[in-house]
């Protein structure tokens, strides 16, 4: 029992980091972010040698790269799969499949709500210019924010629009919350 909790444990974080991985270098790409940023070519360094390879086989669809999304559902897959044996559990395909995508949604998601609340850290603390994660956040998260912000005016110098962001994300969540965990 030890041995299997252990074994869950790592196959699931360390799966999930690295799809954290590709699934945040494949928005960075979506939302054009600085390449040459440091945290850019960090995500670029440890993705690119099973990415590079695939992508010969997996062409982009016009802005999107769909290398990064065939590997991050492939390895949310075999990880669903590893786990799935290890704990002696049996899903169908297609409930197996729907639940991948839909834990994939759900860390995206996560993704965007970490992001947001890390950009208003910053903005608490001290002046993210100059900082390369705040160059970063503001790339990705400037396409859910600028519709917000069309209807959420500033409230004297406080913005709220991420507030906002952070509670239909959260709906979001909640919205997936009839799909499995995996």
């Amino acid at each position: 029992m030890v041995f299997q909790n252990i074994a869950v444990f790592l196959i699931s974080t360390l799966f999930s980091l690295y799809i954290g991985a590709v699934l945040l270098r494949f928005l960075l790409a979506l939302v054009r972010a600085d390449f040459y940023n440091p945290l850019s070519q960090f995500l670029v360094k440890i993705t690119n040698p099973v990415l590079v390879p695939l992508r010969r086989f997996i062409p982009p669809v016009g802005k999107i790269d769909s290398a990064s999304l065939v590997l991050a559902f492939t390895l949310k897959l075999i990880a669903a799969t590893l786990l799935m044996s290890i704990q002696g559990l049996d899903a169908g395909v297609g409930g197996l499949l729907l639940a991948v995508l839909a834990d994939l949604i759900r860390t995206v998601v996560w993704i965007f709500m970490v992001a947001l609340i890390i950009q208003a850290i910053m903005s608490w603390v001290g002046n993210s210019y100059g900082n390369p994660l705040g160059s970063l956040l503001d790339s990705l998260t400037a396409p859910i924010l600028d519709p917000i912000r069309k209807f959420v005016p500033l409230i004297g110098m406080v913005d709220l629009s991420p507030l906002v962001a952070i509670l239909l994300l959260q709906v979001v969540l909640i919205g997936l919350g009839g799909f499995p965990n995996i």
